[in-house]
């Protein structure tokens, strides 16, 4: 009898440490997986933000110096903001949405001339993204926030230097 007995606490100790490295592995595994999704969703809202803040200065210097009543430039800013309402915050989507109108109001002024164009650079009037890239930097402020609470957070630059210190190692 305590043959069986022995048997089945054994048996019992192997189930138990099966479960247990079955379920480590599957916890770390989804926490991989939701590292990877933070990391594409941030990447996704960087590269919005570039081709945004590209477009609209793009605009803005074509607003400067060019009177319009066409909207067909605005196309794809428009789009970019749309893109924006669907995976960020008011608060950037509210910046955009002021720079853009700063463009069209821009569109509608007479053309600058150069001397006008300093002018306004000097006086900080031409800085119409300064509110936006503010509200970008604090929404991907707050999504590493969340990555370095979780542990899950590496600043670029020590990803760099591991890699660097890794690739000197292994050419020895």
């Amino acid at each position: 009898m305590d043959a069986y007995i022995s048997a089945l606490v054994g048996l019992a100790g192997v189930a138990i440490g099966g479960l247990a490295s079955f379920a480590t592995a599957w916890i770390t595994h989804r926490s991989q997986v939701r590292e990877k999704q933070r990391e594409i969703e941030v990447a996704k809202r960087e590269k919005l933000f570039s081709d945004f803040i590209a477009e609209a200065t793009r605009l803005y210097g074509d607003a400067v110096s060019h009177q319009k009543d066409d909207v067909s430039d605005l196309v794809l800013l428009y789009a970019l903001v749309a893109q924006m309402r669907l995976i960020s915050s008011r608060p950037v989507v509210d910046a955009a949405e002021r720079a853009m109108a700063r463009i069209v109001e821009t569109y509608l002024t007479p053309n600058c001339s150069l001397s006008e164009m300093r002018d306004l650079a000097h006086s900080g009037a031409m800085n119409f993204l300064l509110d936006f890239g503010e509200a970008c930097r604090a929404e991907l402020g707050a999504a590493r926030a969340d990555e370095f609470a979780m542990g899950l957070y590496k600043p670029r630059r020590l990803e760099r230097a591991e890699h660097s210190t890794s690739a000197a190692v292994s050419a020895h």
